[in-house]
């Protein structure tokens, strides 16, 4: 099962993450479009790391993900943090909500989780329909470029202290997947504990990404290399998406 045991160590491993710009940035895209931002659904929200910053800054959040684990370190972030957020375990291909949001969310390569075309257009049909009128679909990936080029059929290795790990990754060309075979050692006492996660990603093309986005029901989309407002080029690593529910 991804992010199981993961979960607990995931937050250790992400430190490095500026969380905060890319709440600000979020934030940003909202004002640009003129979408004021009262409610807003995190889509594969994992620890609640954006989740938390969102409420934090005053707006009302769903969290939905699909590991019970994750959404155990989320809820415990938002407690710690002293916000009231409801988190509930949805798949986000499934996902319905009773209350129309300003927005749906979902960071850090979530949508790269959805393996298959028809898992794509299904999780941006459940975001037309968990939108108001005007509402803004916000969500990135990592590019075809990353996923092929630079993680690829390629090994990395780290260790953090009391937490080491090594990443093993192949590419399928044909099916445009990559599976990441991840170890991990956790430090128990004098010993490290070791387990182990698969983990499958979709390279999504831009260009099928729009496809599907009109698909479900979007007619006025754009991307930018993440965290800025430029046209992402051909090595950009990361690619943000925003398309408007008219």
């Amino acid at each position: 099962m991804q992010y199981s045991r993961f979960a607990n160590i995931y937050d250790a491993l992400m430190r490095d993450v500026d969380y905060d710009k890319w709440t600000d940035y979020l934030l940003e895209i909202a004002k640009r479009f003129e979408t004021p931002l009262s409610y807003a659904i995190d889509c594969a929200c994992g620890t609640g790391a954006i989740t938390t910053r969102m409420a934090k800054k005053g707006v009302k959040m769903v969290g939905i993900d699909i590991s019970e684990e994750m959404l155990a370190e989320a809820q415990a972030n938002a407690r710690n943090n002293a916000v009231s957020i409801m988190f509930a375990k949805m798949d986000m291909q499934k996902f319905e909500v009773h209350k129309q949001a300003d927005a749906v969310i979902s960071a850090c390569d979530g949508v790269n989780y959805l393996a298959t075309l028809s898992e794509l257009k299904r999780f941006f049909e459940c975001a037309y329909r968990a939108l108001k009128p005007n509402g803004l679909l916000m969500f990135d990936i990592s590019s075809r470029h990353k996923l092929q080029k630079i993680l690829g059929n390629s090994t990395f290795a780290a260790d953090e202290g009391d937490i080491a790990y090594i990443w093993q990754n192949a590419y399928d060309s044909s099916s445009k997947l990559i599976e990441m075979n991840l170890s991990f050692f956790k430090k128990d006492g004098e010993k490290y504990e070791k387990f182990t996660e698969k983990h499958i990603q979709r390279a999504h093309s831009e260009k099928e990404i729009k496809i599907a986005l009109c698909s479900a029901g979007f007619n006025e989309i754009y991307s930018y290399e993440a965290f800025s407002f430029d046209a992402p080029n051909k090595t950009s690593e990361r690619i943000q998406f925003v398309a408007k529910r008219l």
